[in-house]
């Protein structure tokens, strides 16, 4: 009985969900090739030879998921960790006071820009709100807004 009984939730299972069954049949936009994209090139010139250089994509494509200024993450990055070469643990923004680990370059790019979009110190404020939360210092604010324009004049 238990034997005919889960087959038969398999089988509604597959009847609910069709796609459970073909799974070719789902369908999802293709990632955008961000090589071609303008930005690229001029986060490849800002970064020269700092470790940041490897991860252009990344840095792009997390800031369009999570609707940053694109220039910002990798100017926090600079400030903090000179494009990474002076990152430990994978954090390239410094992030905790320096204290967070994160298990790639990636990860850690992808987790600072889901926070600075979604955290309640973050969520919902502009590049000035985002900086006097990320280091209260003004200088500090200056400084990656510097960068910032250095990257690409404002939008």
């Amino acid at each position: 009985m238990k034997k005919l009984l889960s087959g038969g939730l398999v089988f509604l299972a597959g009847v609910v969900s069709p796609v459970a069954l073909c799974p070719q049949q789902a369908h999802t936009a293709p990632a955008p090739d961000y090589r071609k994209d303008a930005r690229f090139e001029a986060l490849s010139k800002f970064f020269g030879d700092c470790p940041a250089q490897d991860y252009l994509e990344v840095f792009l494509e997390a800031a369009d998921d999570y609707d940053l200024d694109w220039r910002l993450l990798p100017s926090l990055s600079y400030v903090e960790t000179t494009g990474g070469k002076a990152a430990r643990n994978n954090n390239y923004f410094g992030w905790d006071s320096g204290n967070a680990q994160f298990s790639s370059p990636e990860a850690g790019i992808q987790e600072v820009a889901y926070r600075l979009a979604n955290s309640d110190l973050y969520r919902a404020k502009n590049v000035d709100g985002i900086l006097a939360t990320y280091n209260p210092n003004p200088s500090y604010a200056a400084t990656v807004k510097s960068l910032m324009r250095r990257i690409a004049p404002v939008q």
